[in-house]
């Protein structure tokens, strides 16, 4: 039998051994971030300097991609119903939608992407430069000066945006529902009211507290672990990317089991 018949089995373990030794450096990473979380909520100026960069940078992304997600919803909403409901639900729907799922999952997607990119490049790139250990060598903590304040305006950011992008949507398909596909103003208004629980609001917005702790999380854990120059870089921002956003959706469903279930129970 030639040497080379196992080598898928190889890989496979090759591959696993990695995923077992990332989750272990992550989980080390996060225990040390939760250590310095509290010494270093101190760094005021540097949380709100990445609150402007979260919150208010943000909004013009925010606000295009709310707008036509709100639109599309009571379009196809309205198409599937022509025929078979009436019209008033489609007020319903969105309004449940947009508070539920797609105003807090889409936000945080969206931002996700961005933010988390950004804390990838801009660690990943001190770390290859250099300039972390430098910080270490003048008894500066990294973690506590460079991840806490970016975790902390991301946890509390997110929230605020998801508010935000939720009027917006809601605009977006009220406009659609009353000028393109023809539902009255006061119609639409009474098919949102007719099924609101203030409890899905809560629901929604309790999500983008974790899946703003996610972003940020990622983005510098991707960061930190960081090598090889500008090919490390590169690497590192795409894959605290790709992990923001499949935690964001992997962690929507276990939290809304726990949301919906268990908190908010019908």
């Amino acid at each position: 039998m030639r040497a080379d018949a196992f080598s898928p089995f190889v890989l496979i373990g090759d591959k696993l051994f990695d995923a077992a030794a990332n989750a272990g450096r992550f989980a080390v990473f996060l225990s040390r971030v939760l250590g310095e979380l509290i010494p270093g909520l101190r760094y005021t100026r540097l949380i709100l300097q990445q609150d402007r960069f979260i919150g208010v940078e943000s909004l013009p992304l925010v606000f295009l991609t709310s707008l036509f997600v709100g639109g599309v919803a009571a379009l196809q909403t309205a198409y599937q119903m022509s025929d078979t409901m009436p019209l008033i639900w489609v007020g319903t729907v969105i309004s449940k939608s947009v508070f539920i799922e797609l105003g807090p999952v889409l936000t945080a997607l969206v931002v996700g992407a961005r933010v988390s990119s950004s804390f990838a490049a801009e660690i990943g790139t001190m770390r290859v430069t250099e300039q972390i250990d430098a910080m270490e060598t003048l008894a500066v903590r990294p973690i506590r000066y460079l991840v806490v304040p970016r975790l902390v305006a991301a946890t509390l950011m997110l929230p605020v945006i998801t508010i935000i992008a939720n009027a917006i949507a809601i605009l977006g398909g009220m406009a659609v529902a009353v000028l393109r596909v023809g539902i009255s103003l006061s119609l639409f208004n009474r098919g949102m009211k007719l099924l609101f629980d203030v409890q899905d609001v809560y629901g929604g917005l309790l999500k983008t507290f974790v899946f703003g702790a996610i972003m940020a999380i990622e983005g510098c854990y991707c960061g930190f672990q960081a090598s090889g120059g500008a090919e490390g870089v590169g690497a590192a921002t795409t894959k605290a990317v790709v992990a923001s956003c499949v935690m964001i959706l992997v962690m929507d469903y276990f939290l809304a089991e726990v949301i919906f279930r268990l908190i908010f129970p019908n």
